[in-house]
């Protein structure tokens, strides 16, 4: 992978991670496009180190909302702080054991097969369009929804399928506020990733000498800094926006990559 190609998929991860469009579908579109011949293994290794990337930008974004959970849970008490941690770790419950036990057959899905990409878009477009018919309301997300919205975010490991998209649109579809869902969302992949990062580096999958780090480096600080302004963005969007535009996006990009990969 070239030095341009590694920044450019850094800024379409860091871009699209929070928009309800499907991150790891664009990647895995954006290989295709560029000819990528990378095997699924070292595919699905950049993809997560990009991910990681996301996931700091994350915490600089929330620094604020993530000291207050942690000022509460020093309390020690069954507080609103403490109450949203336990329904995070409820949340990665689903993915978590999705990732441990079907790893390979996962990793089998990063190689580039942009007509399941495609569709897994189309499948994004009409969970938008139905979370975009809930009414809106100012309820909390709840322990039951947690892991709901986590089996959700299992789902969305899969190319194609937004997880900012599945878990906003699930927790909207339960009846929750959508500025709310957006926060649960965004927060709730951030230990995950870092746990799947920890996973690699104690099994090696990071210091692999086929690795080029320098190419590495470069997405990583793409991505990060694209996703510090697609998060804040996305925060003021989803309180002002309707997610059916997302909807459209995502049902003309799925159309188009299916009709191009049996062209």
């Amino acid at each position: 992978m070239e030095a341009w190609e590694a920044i450019v998929l850094g800024i379409i991860q860091g871009l699209t991670e929070f928009l309800p469009v499907s991150s790891s579908g664009h990647l895995e579109l954006g290989k295709a496009i560029m000819g990528d011949t990378t095997v699924p293994e070292e595919s699905l290794l950049f993809t997560v180190v990009l991910h990681f990337a996301t996931a700091l930008s994350t915490i600089v974004v929330f620094r604020k909302d993530i000291w207050e959970i942690i000022s509460g849970l020093l309390k020690f008490k069954w507080n609103e702080e403490t109450q949203f941690v336990v329904k995070i770790i409820v949340s990665m419950i689903p993915a978590a054991i999705i990732g441990v036990l079907f790893e390979e057959e996962l990793e089998s899905f990063f190689g580039g097969s942009i007509a399941f990409v495609g569709a897994m878009l189309i499948v994004t477009a009409i969970l938008l369009w139905l979370a975009d018919k809930a009414k809106s309301t100012e309820k909390k997300v709840s322990f039951s929804n947690a892991f709901v919205i986590g089996i959700a975010q299992a789902i969305a490991m899969l190319p194609g399928i937004s997880r900012s998209g599945a878990t906003i649109s699930t927790s909207v579809l339960l009846g929750n506020d959508k500025s709310k869902a957006a926060r649960f969302s965004f927060l709730m992949v951030v230990p995950l990733i870092f746990g799947k990062i920890a996973k690699d580096v104690l099994s090696g999958e990071l210091t692999s000498e086929a690795t080029n780090f320098t190419t590495l480096g470069l997405g990583f600080v793409a991505a990060f800094i694209a996703g510090l302004f697609a998060c804040t963005w996305m925060i003021a969007l989803v309180k002002k926006s309707k997610l059916s535009w997302f909807a459209i996006y995502c049902l003309i990009v799925g159309v188009i990559a299916i009709v191009v990969s049996f062209a």
